[in-house]
């Protein structure tokens, strides 16, 4: 049997609106009127004229509300995963009175839990127009579009209120969090370092072997070298050169299990800026660093990094590692990732 498909009508959204406490209003006068049929059958006429002028009460309120002149909502390009960002809301009305104004962002529900933002607009105190701000904490990363507003300015008694809406073509751009990159305590150890551009050879804790040193109190014992010691009437001390273009290898596991959350945000996300602070250090300190990204099959290689001034390209690449529920392959991933390297790597 055939079914006869109707077409689908969007219906306009209604420029006038009641409020809730018009709402309760009329559920107010639903049992006056029962008392009023039951008590005095011939007056009945009293509750649907007493709901016209509630209605007409409704109507003037929302009139007397004003109409909306511009109204813009602004949010940022580029925010961080886990990281606070800020969406503003302004509008300007010509006249009328009123008592609220409140905005509504459909946007990504990664930018927001249920896609859904509110935010609350107060008068300017310096300038015509009125003014919300409202705070979002993105928990996923990748592209959050912002699809549509709307805009409610309710009248003086609260009863009627106006309503406007109008499509967005906004994105925003969620990147790895990198405040562990900007922390104070980061930035104050990487300018102290020992570390500059000058190619020079580091004496320090390495493993390989620079020269052999008089001992003297205060150095660690097991750095004596006995045989040469034995040769000498005096005891000698290796020194070591620091170790300087190591590659370092970031694999990150974008199964299922990385995918659930711990405080707010995925395990990814926390491993991500984890990776993304301690590569930001191998590259101050000389050595190379990339990431590979897997689950089922291999995600990203990024090629081996060693200016810092490239740090954006992983940052960039980090944030295309995707959220997947499937259990990662190991085997093939340690395979793929082993045929890549061309010389000794350390694999985090």
């Amino acid at each position: 049997m055939a079914r006869l498909a109707l077409p689908r009508v969007k219906l306009p959204s209604l420029p006038l609106v009641s409020t809730e406490r018009a709402a309760w209003v009329f559920a107010g006068l639903a049992p006056v009127a029962l008392v009023i049929a039951a008590a005095s059958p011939g007056a009945w006429v009293i509750a649907p004229l007493a709901g016209a002028m509630l209605l007409a009460l409704v109507v003037a309120d929302a009139l007397l509300a004003g109409r909306c002149a511009v109204w813009d909502v602004e949010t940022p390009v580029d925010v961080e995963v886990g990281q606070p960002a800020t969406i503003t809301v302004t509008a300007r009305f010509t006249s009328g009175r009123r008592t609220g104004v409140a905005a509504a962002v459909a946007c990504d529900a990664r930018l927001a839990p249920g896609g859904r933002i509110t935010a609350d607009l107060a008068p300017l105190p310096d300038a015509p127009g009125w003014r919300g701000e409202t705070t979002v904490i993105p928990t996923r990363r990748g592209t959050a579009p912002v699809t549509r507003a709307w805009l409610r300015w309710e009248g003086p008694l609260g009863l009627g209120a106006r309503q406007v809406s109008h499509p967005l073509e906004q994105v925003v751009r969620i990147w790895p969090d990198l405040s562990p990159v900007r922390s104070p305590d980061l930035q104050t150890f990487l300018r102290n370092a020992q570390l500059g551009l000058i190619n020079r050879r580091i004496r320090g804790e390495g493993t390989q072997f620079e020269a052999l040193s008089e001992y003297e109190p205060g150095m660690d014992r097991r750095r004596i070298d006995w045989k040469a010691s034995a040769r000498h009437t005096r005891l000698f001390a290796r020194e070591n050169e620091s170790e300087r273009n190591n590659q370092i290898v970031f694999a990150f596991d974008c199964g299922q299990a990385m995918c659930e959350p711990v405080d707010g945000l995925p395990r990814i996300d926390c491993a991500v800026s984890a990776a993304l602070t301690c590569a930001y250090v191998v590259l101050k300190g000389g050595d190379k660093c990339a990431l590979f990204g897997f689950a089922q099959a291999p995600q990203i290689m990024t090629p081996f990094i060693g200016d810092s001034r490239a740090f954006h390209r992983l940052q960039s690449a980090a944030a295309g590692l995707d959220y997947q529920a499937v259990e990662p392959n190991f085997t093939l991933a340690l395979a793929t990732l082993t045929s890549k390297l061309k010389r000794r790597s350390l694999v985090v």
